[in-house]
């Protein structure tokens, strides 16, 4: 029978329990196959900015993900992030800034849209430097909308109004969609029970270039890998 290294195991299941813990702590992994090392970020449920949300809600907590992101830009051992996104939305100043960290690394990044890419999901969606949706996948697109007390003042409308440049200008700097078509979108009537704002879905988001193609998880990751593959050829990344 052949021999086996008792410290070799040990650090193997180590190695195991750190990824099972990161899963666990995180909703993120690092993934080693011959092709590259991949990193693998969820961004689920709301994004949670400066207050707390209820332990109940399922929840993403930038203070997490900003850390995890320099650590993954950083590192010599990951050679590219795959960005999971099912998000409601959430905290949009914690949104923005998770996706202009994405949107700055150099290393090769897909994002792949699953459920849905709802609210501050869609800068989050097309920060990656490609992005891809599931045919059934919703994101919602609507304007800027502020909980608790609002004081009614012009300075806070003008507020209002320069927060949801910011989101504008992000997405259209970052995506192939109009600006009028998506100004449209957000600003539509009539489509939200509740609310100003539209519902597109997979091929829809396609169609109007705010996402770069459909696909599922096996499509993000060739593309990824075949990134990560340029890039190692002195490219610069892209497909």
């Amino acid at each position: 029978m052949p021999e086996t290294d008792p410290a070799q195991d040990q650090n193997e299941n180590e190695e195991r329990s750190d990824q099972l813990q990161e899963i666990i702590d995180l909703g993120s992994a690092t993934i080693r196959t011959a092709q590259g090392t991949i990193h693998t970020l969820t961004i689920v449920g709301q994004i949670e900015g400066h207050q707390l949300l209820p332990p109940s809600a399922k929840s993403t907590k930038y203070e997490h993900v900003l850390p995890l992101l320099a650590s993954v830009e950083e590192s010599e051992e990951v050679d590219g992030l795959l960005i999971l996104l099912n998000t409601v939305g959430g905290d949009i100043e914690a949104g923005l800034a998770i996706a202009e960290l994405i949107a700055g690394m150099h290393k090769p990044t897909v994002s792949l849209v699953l459920g849905g890419g709802h609210s501050i999901g869609v800068p989050l969606a097309v920060s990656a430097r490609r992005s891809f949706i599931v045919p059934s996948a919703a994101m919602t697109i609507h304007p800027v909308r502020m909980t608790g007390m609002v004081i009614a003042v012009p300075q806070t409308f003008s507020y209002f109004q320069r927060i949801q440049e910011r989101i504008v200008e992000f997405v259209t700097a970052n995506s192939n969609v109009d600006r009028e078509a998506f100004t449209r979108l957000m600003m539509a009537t009539g489509e939200l029970a509740a609310d100003v704002g539209s519902v597109i879905y997979g091929q829809e988001a396609v169609e109007l270039g705010l996402i770069d193609q459909i696909g599922g998880l096996h499509d993000a990751l060739d593309c990824l890998h075949q990134m990560i593959h340029q890039a190692g050829d002195g490219g610069q990344g892209k497909p």
